[in-house]
Formats: structure tokens, C-alpha cells, sequence
């Protein structure tokens, strides 16, 4: 199979995917950027792609909601393979789906580290651990959404200029406690990141 063109992205809003995946029977969440944006509200900055969330063990219930897509797993320097037993055992965590009738990519679903109910973060596996239930929060019209500190944890890493002014966007109205738990997040992860100074 030929490798799709790697830049031909034309995701979905995150809206069109909460539909898709109504009634999942295991728990998922909008990541990263758009996450941000759903818990600010409000007009949403640009993104280029979408993220998603899943149990890595709850990966297999995605596929069959999405029948006009094949899904591909990035193996590095702008190189995917099919998914397969094989790659699906590799280290990349990311799994992009590609619509056939369209040729785009719709989405990137993450197959993320979990003991049952319960999140495990894949930076901190040992010391960073907290129920779904704690982590997923929901707009007035049910899209699930990732819990702005985690969002802001894993933006951390590169700190892009989007990931600071989502930084700028969320600080302001999170909870005391959202921003400790980010603030001791950090501190696991990120030793002395400037973000830990801002929250």
C-alpha cells in the first residue's frame, strides 16, 4: 500500500468525531490543542490537524466507527506503515486516519497507556497516574475533552508559540487546584520549565 501524502490534512471538528464515536464503549477524549479550545470556548484558533484519545487496550472499538478510513502509524522522519500487529507493538503511540474518498487525513487517535480506569501518563508512567473520570471534562453539547493541566503538560515539552498562547488562553480560568496539579506535573516531567513560574 502507498503511503498517503503526508501533508494532505483536512480535519474534522471535533463535533463530526464526538458523532462518529457516540456510544464508545470505553472512555476517549479530544487532545491537545482543540482540547484547549473546548475549554476556553469561544471562536477556535487554527489547527492542522485533530487528536484523539483512547485506552491503548480500547484502540481496536475505533476503526469500525470510522469504515471509510485506513489508519497508519508513524514510524518517523515523515514515514508511516499501515497499521498491523506489527506496528500497532512499536513504539510510536499515534495512529493517523486517512479517508479513502477524500485522500485526507481526519484525525490522529493516541493509544495512551491505562490500568483499567485509570490514565497513566506515557512521560511519567511510574508517578502520574488519575482516573478518566478526573481527567475527561465535556462541553454543553457532550464533546469529551482533556482536562486543560494535562493538555498544558504535554504542551510543555516543545512550547511552541501556539502552546504558549494556549498556555495564556487556559491559565486564567483554571482552578487553584488544576494549576498545582500542572505546577507538580511539571516538576516531575519538566524540571525548572518556565511554565512552572506562570502558574
Amino acid at each position: 500500500m502507498q503511503q498517503p501524502d503526508i501533508e494532505a490534512w483536512a480535519a474534522w471538528h471535533p463535533r463530526e468525531i464526538a458523532q462518529r464515536l457516540s456510544g464508545l464503549p470505553a472512555p476517549w477524549y479530544v487532545a491537545a490543542g482543540w482540547a484547549i479550545d473546548l475549554f476556553v470556548g469561544g471562536p477556535p484558533r487554527e489547527h492542522e490537524d485533530l487528536e484523539i484519545a483512547v485506552p491503548a487496550q480500547h484502540f481496536a472499538l475505533v476503526p469500525p466507527r470510522l469504515p471509510g478510513c485506513d489508519f497508519w502509524v508513524p514510524q518517523g522522519e515523515g514515514r508511516l506503515a499501515p497499521l498491523s500487529a506489527r506496528t500497532l507493538a512499536g513504539e510510536s503511540h499515534q495512529t493517523w486516519a486517512y479517508e479513502r474518498a477524500a485522500a485526507v487525513w481526519r484525525l490522529d487517535v493516541f493509544r495512551e497507556p491505562h490500568d483499567g480506569d485509570v490514565w497513566i501518563c506515557r512521560r511519567a508512567e511510574d508517578h502520574i497516574r488519575r482516573p478518566y473520570a478526573e481527567i475527561i471534562r465535556h462541553t454543553a453539547d457532550g464533546i469529551p475533552y482533556l482536562t486543560p493541566e494535562v493538555v498544558l503538560l504535554f504542551k510543555a515539552k516543545a512550547a511552541r508559540a501556539k502552546d504558549e498562547a494556549d498556555l495564556a488562553r487556559a491559565l486564567p480560568l483554571m482552578s487553584a487546584a488544576q494549576r498545582g496539579w500542572l505546577r507538580d506535573g511539571l516538576d516531575l516531567v519538566h524540571p525548572g520549565h518556565p511554565w512552572q513560574q506562570v502558574c
